[in-house]
C-alpha cells in the first residue's frame, strides 16, 4: 500500500462523522477529516526520548463503540 493510498484510507475512515459532529453537520466531511488528521500528525512528536514508549492505537482499540459506523 502506498503512502498516498494509506492517507486516503485514513481520510475516508475519519470522514464518517462522530455523533457530536453529525449533530451539527458538516459541509465537507472529507475535507474536515483531512484537516483533523493533518493537525493530529503535526502534534505527534516523533522525537521523543529514547526510553519513551510511544503507543500507536486506533480509536476502536481504546473505546467501545456505542453504535455501528455509518
Amino acid at each position: 500500500m502506498t503512502d498516498e493510498q494509506n492517507d486516503q484510507d485514513r481520510v475516508e475512515s475519519r470522514a464518517h462523522l462522530l455523533p457530536e459532529e453529525a449533530a451539527v453537520g458538516s459541509d465537507d466531511p472529507e475535507a474536515q477529516a483531512e484537516a483533523i488528521l493533518t493537525e493530529s500528525d503535526l502534534r505527534e512528536d516523533r522525537n521523543v526520548a529514547p526510553d519513551t514508549f510511544l503507543e500507536h492505537r486506533t480509536s476502536d482499540q481504546t473505546v467501545t463503540p456505542n453504535e455501528p459506523p455509518d
